[in-house]
């Protein structure tokens, strides 16, 4: 038993082929917005959430997300090393799945940034959890509340949080924002192949077991080289409201 978000899978090991030529030679979770790596972003948030220990998948240029790693103390990082293919966002999971322990754990995109109001977003994720209740809790912003991102969202809610369905057509939905919890059990019965979590989200779905709660502050889609200058804006106005 390791607790309820004491662990969690950063999502490090993508091509990154939207954000070229800036990941021709660099992995795009260190290409840097404001000064620092996007992978630092979550990796903060993660580390202020309480997690003890933090697994990072890499594949393309894989050296320099580990000598990224090797510089930090704490959290304690472990790699989950997908060289030699490259497993989606539900196979590298189920790949670390024995490097998480027992309880639920968060998962971050590794290029996900988001300005919290009020209460962090992943204190709030582990107040709304409820183990009988749920297989997975996704982060959720309205898309009014994005910058860099021009969809109608990705999916509906009701009122008491629980998913029921994707988006289709018209209408307004909440864009995930890369970020979640998750337990164990909903990958357990899985291989280490190569598949996306929508199949076990949407499985989820259908179950009635895939919640999601509203992010209160601004989710910055960084995306594509375009996209980085108006994140910087974002996290320069955030900064000077701050103080």
């Amino acid at each position: 038993m390791t607790g309820l978000g004491k662990c969690a899978m950063v999502l490090a090991a993508g091509l990154g082929q939207r954000m070229r030529p800036l990941t021709n030679v660099t992995p795009k979770p260190l290409v840097p917005v404001l000064g620092k790596p996007l992978i630092d972003y979550g990796f903060e948030r993660l580390s202020e959430a309480g997690c003890t220990t933090i697994v990072v998948n890499v594949h393309y240029l894989a050296n320099q997300v580990e000598a990224w790693a090797r510089r930090h103390a704490s959290p304690r990082i472990v790699i989950s090393d997908e060289r030699a293919e490259l497993l989606d966002t539900g196979g590298g999971l189920v790949k670390a799945l024995p490097l998480l322990g027992s309880d639920p754990f968060f998962v971050v995109n590794s290029d996900s940034i988001w300005i919290d109001r009020g209460r962090p977003a992943l204190q709030r994720l582990l107040a709304a959890w409820d183990e009988a209740r749920m297989d997975c809790l996704l982060l959720l912003c309205p898309p009014e509340r994005t910058v860099g991102y021009d969809g109608p969202g990705d999916f509906l809610k009701d009122a008491q949080g629980r998913i029921t369905g994707r988006l289709k057509g018209g209408g307004k939905g909440f864009a995930y924002i890369g970020a979640y919890l998750v337990h164990p059990r909903l990958l357990a019965q899985e291989r280490a192949s190569k598949f996306s979590m929508n199949l076990l989200w949407d499985r989820a779905i259908a179950q009635g077991r895939l919640f999601g709660i509203e992010h209160e502050g601004q989710w910055l889609h960084v995306g594509t080289p375009e996209a980085i200058p108006l994140a910087e804006r974002a996290l320069q106005e955030a900064l000077a409201l701050s103080r």
